[in-house]
C-alpha cells in the first residue's frame, strides 16, 4: 500500500463519501460465493474492510474466481503466479478485470487496480465482484456454484416479432413522440415576447 498521510479539508470529505459505501453484509455475502465457487480450500478473512482488502490484494484468488467461471481448460487466466513483487500482483488484479470485461461485466461496473491495492474504493470493489456474480447467474452455464439468491439476474433483451400486416398499420398512424394533429388549436396562446396573465 502507498504511504500516504492523512487527508484534510475536500479530499477527506470525499474519502469518507467513497467509505461510506462499503457494505459490511455485501463483504460477507461476496466472501461466501467466492469461498463457494473456488472451492472450499479458501481460508475465509476477518471480517472488516482491511481483511477483505489483504485477502484479496494479491490478484490469486480474483483470478481463481474468474477461471473458475469457464469449463476447464478454457480458462482466460492460464497461468496464475504466486508472488510477492508488488507489479506482479497488480498485473494479476488487471488481468483479472480485464477478464470479467471479456465475461459480460460492463465497463463502468469495473473497478480500477489502485481502488483494491491502495484500498483507495473497496465498494468499487464490492461492486464489481456484485456485477460479475449477476452476470454468472444470468448466464446459467452451469458453472455458477453458490446460492442463486445472492445475485440478482440481468434483464435480457425481449425480442418481437410483427407481421407485414402489423408493420403496414403502424405506417399509417402519427406517433405521440411526433405529436399530435388531433384537436391542434392556437387559441390560448400569446404572441412572442407578451407577458401571461398569472391570477
Amino acid at each position: 500500500m502507498a504511504n500516504r498521510g492523512p487527508s484534510y479539508g475536500l479530499s477527506r470529505e470525499v474519502q469518507e463519501k467513497i467509505e461510506q459505501k462499503y457494505n459490511t453484509d455485501l463483504e460477507q455475502k461476496l466472501v461466501d460465493w467466492i469461498v463457494a465457487q473456488c472451492g472450499g480450500n479458501l481460508e475465509r478473512p476477518q471480517p472488516g474492510k482491511q481483511n477483505f482488502q489483504k485477502w484479496l490484494m494479491d490478484g490469486t484468488i480474483l483470478c481463481r474466481l474468474i477461471n473458475s467461471l469457464y469449463p476447464r481448460g478454457r480458462e482466460p487466466i492460464k497461468k496464475i503466479p504466486e508472488t510477492q513483487m508488488a507489479f506482479k500482483q497488480m498485473e494479476k488484479i488487471s488481468q483479472f478485470l480485464q477478464a470479467a470485461e471479456a465475461y459480460g461485466v460492463t465497463t463502468t461496473d469495473i473497478f480500477q487496480t489502485v481502488d483494491l491495492w491502495e484500498g483507495k474504493d473497496m465498494a468499487a470493489v464490492q461492486r464489481t465482484l456484485m456485477a460479475l456474480g449477476s452476470v454468472a447467474v444470468t448466464k446459467d452455464d452451469g458453472h455458477y456454484r453458490g446460492d442463486r439468491d445472492w445475485f440478482h439476474r440481468k434483464a435480457q433483451g425481449y425480442r418481437r416479432d410483427f407481421t407485414e400486416e402489423q408493420l403496414r398499420q403502424g405506417q399509417s398512424l402519427i406517433s405521440l413522440q411526433m405529436g399530435s394533429n388531433r384537436g391542434a388549436s392556437q387559441a390560448g396562446m400569446t404572441g412572442y415576447g407578451m407577458h401571461r396573465q398569472i391570477m
